[in-house]
């Protein structure tokens, strides 16, 4: 067997995995990462995206938004803002908040207007990343 790598992920609302894995690829502003076990201790900070594990021949998926992760004594811990199973995502109203960021994305480009933009580009990562983990599931 494997050595394998304790991963955590928790929010404000408690943690929502906890469990030993083979590999851990997350969304980093830095790019994407993967974590295998006896990893070198780093920081990083996490953006909107799909963080992916593998225990075994078993893959899980989650949709993640912003926060830290932190590696050390072959550990990675998560502290987002928000984790949903990919399993647990309601498709149908993912592809709605979609097309309600895109629409306003294009209206708030339209009026120059910054900070609607930004609000709506975070909105369609979101409904991006949910629409990825449920695939992924």
């Amino acid at each position: 067997m494997a050595q394998q790598i304790h991963l955590e992920v928790v929010t404000p609302a408690g943690a929502v995995v906890s469990e030993d894995v083979d590999i851990v690829n997350a969304p980093g502003y830095g790019g994407d990462f993967g974590v295998l076990a006896n990893h070198a201790p780093f920081l990083s900070t996490i953006k909107i995206g799909l963080l992916t594990y593998e225990k075994g021949n078993e893959r899980k998926s989650l949709m993640i938004s912003g926060g830290f992760s932190e590696v050390s004594n072959n550990k990675i811990t998560f502290l987002v803002e928000s984790a949903e199973e990919g399993s647990q995502i309601d498709v149908d109203r993912a592809m709605k908040a979609k097309e309600r960021a895109e629409k306003r994305l294009s209206q708030a480009a339209a009026q120059d207007d910054n900070f609607n933009t930004v609000r709506a580009e975070a909105a369609l990562q979101r409904a991006l990343a949910r629409l990825k983990a449920s695939k992924v599931a």
